[in-house]
């Protein structure tokens, strides 16, 4: 099936794009608001946007445009991106509801929390690895908000850490997007592979 430009409202085009564009990685996204009230949202829509410097990027589209996150972090100029391990999952699915303002997610999600060594945003305690940004800027795209920020501290377990400045995966152990559901990531290979099916 071919789908051209034309014919895209004939199509869940929403749909497709998530379905093809997977697995996808969760920012799980800590702000605080100017009053001081804790937030936690996740976005799958992440990735790195340059090393030179350090920026990460995540999109809040539009049924999120109302989203605490997106006022929070226009407010403060800081959030913190943590990741999403198997033993935080069902925890950062709760988060993902929508709740008023005045709502610590961290409290309604039962997610244990501690202060940012950089900044003075909070963060999940379990996850395995905690990147505080600063914010670079905010680039409206049609409907959505790319929030970009600048790595300034970055915190990893040791048991997740290896030498030579390397990440353990299956130490790490992170969740992905597919579409609407999840999935675990745990299988790795090299390339050429054999064992491929051609």
């Amino acid at each position: 099936m071919n789908i051209s430009k034309e014919n895209f409202q004939n199509h869940s085009m929403s749909k497709l794009i998530k379905g093809a564009v997977v697995p996808r990685p969760i920012a799980w996204v800590s702000t605080i608001s100017g009053d001081g009230i804790r937030n936690l949202a996740p976005f799958s829509f992440f990735t790195v946007a340059s090393m030179n410097p350090i920026t990460l990027c995540f999109s809040i589209g539009r049924a999120d445009r109302d989203k605490d996150t997106l006022k929070n972090i226009k407010e403060t100029k800081q959030f913190i991106i943590n990741v999403v391990s198997e033993s935080l999952a069902n925890q950062m699915h709760e988060s993902s509801k929508r709740f008023d303002a005045d709502i610590d997610e961290f409290e309604r999600a039962g997610t244990d929390f501690e202060d940012g060594d950089f900044i003075p945003v909070p963060r999940v305690k379990q996850s395995p690895v905690h990147m505080e940004c600063e914010l670079d800027r905010v680039i409206e795209i049609g409907e959505g908000n790319l929030v970009l920020g600048r790595l300034v501290g970055y915190h990893i377990q040791d048991d997740v850490y290896e030498e030579t400045d390397k990440v353990n995966p299956y130490e790490l152990k992170p969740v992905g997007r597919m579409a609407g559901d999840y999935s675990y990531i745990r299988d790795f290979f090299p390339l050429p592979n054999d064992d491929l099916p051609k």
